[in-house]
């Protein structure tokens, strides 16, 4: 069982930046590759980026390519998105998540496929 617990989420203006941080609270995190999924009112959830339970590969969704960075410090049980030059369209609830995974470099893009899902924080960008 993993518990996970966002936070950072705020207001900022368009080109600002926010740092989302995501703390895990259970055994073995470093077993699990993480990934960050974003939902705007009215549009499905969709994938953001991940990082594999390694920390050495991670893939970024296009929209966020080259503004966002994910990072993870397994001894700290945390993982963080760092978001830049923020577009009103990044405006969403922000959600971590854990898949349990056996290969170190495997991840997933799937939200159907993680296994524990924060409770999401909320990014408003105003233009």
């Amino acid at each position: 069982q993993v518990q996970l617990v966002e936070s950072g989420g705020g207001l900022v203006q368009a080109g600002g930046s926010l740092r989302l941080s995501c703390a895990a609270a259970g055994r073995s995190f470093s077993s699990y590759a993480m990934g960050w999924f974003r939902q705007a009112p009215g549009k499905e959830r969709e994938f953001v980026t991940v990082n594999s339970r390694s920390g050495g590969v991670t893939y970024y969704a296009d929209s966020v390519k080259g503004r966002f960075t994910i990072s993870r410090d397994n001894a700290k049980n945390t993982v963080s998105l760092q978001m830049n030059s923020l577009k009103p369209e990044d405006t969403a609830t922000y959600y971590c998540a854990a898949k349990r995974v056996l290969p170190a470099g495997s991840y997933s893009l799937r939200e159907g496929e993680y296994d524990y899902w924060g409770q999401g924080t909320q990014v408003t960008v105003s233009s």
